[in-house]
């Protein structure tokens, strides 16, 4: 191998490449991400936990939607107000809307993880036209190597960088071809 290509090789080696994600501005890099159209998701924002369902409303009512909601077990969301919802913890293949809570955003790409547990069941999470996951700005990470958490892990973890799609034979991009059609992300400051 010529000296200049066993160089190059070399030098890949030693520092493999990646996205340039500022540390400092994690949320915004996370947040600009999402909007790119490869990705094709909406987000918002709330101040804390018990804005949440006043976010969801709001999203919902912007999409036509009924303030209807599969939303899963989680002991975390039973101090907030969801009387103004009809909630439900399964989730029919129709679905409209479902609730998720992600371990991880990923910045380098604006990916989320889930992971499944008796408090996050992940079916619900392909069924639904509507993809709503709650983020803790805190749990956003720069890389995709930087996502590993500590501590017991979960039976399957799965990543999410936006809504299904395909294109069909005609070149005819078709959203949600094999799961949600709608990702909404609302991060929580708190």
């Amino acid at each position: 191998m010529p000296a200049d290509i066993k160089a190059q090789a070399d030098a890949l080696l030693a520092a493999p490449e990646r996205p340039a994600v500022d540390p400092t501005q994690l949320e915004a890099e996370f947040l600009a991400r999402l909007t790119l159209p490869s990705v094709n998701a909406s987000h918002d924002s709330i101040a804390s936990l018990a804005d949440l369902p006043a976010a969801i409303a709001r999203y919902l009512k912007a999409q036509n939607e009924a303030l209807t909601l599969c939303c899963p077990p989680d002991p975390r969301l039973d101090a907030c107000d969801w009387s103004a919802f009809t909630l439900h913890d399964s989730a029919a293949p129709d679905e409209a809307a479902t609730l998720a809570i992600a371990r991880r955003g990923i910045a380098e790409t604006g990916s989320l993880i889930l992971e499944t547990s008796p408090t996050a069941p992940m079916l619900p999470n392909f069924l639904t036209l509507h993809h709503i996951v709650l983020l803790a700005a805190q749990d956003i990470a720069a890389h995709l190597e930087d996502a590993p958490l500590p501590g017991p892990q979960p039976r399957a973890h799965y990543w999410i960088t936006g809504v299904s799609g395909t294109t069909d034979i005609e070149g005819t991009y078709v959203r949600g071809a094999h799961g949600p059609r709608f990702l909404h992300v609302i991060l929580l400051r708190d």
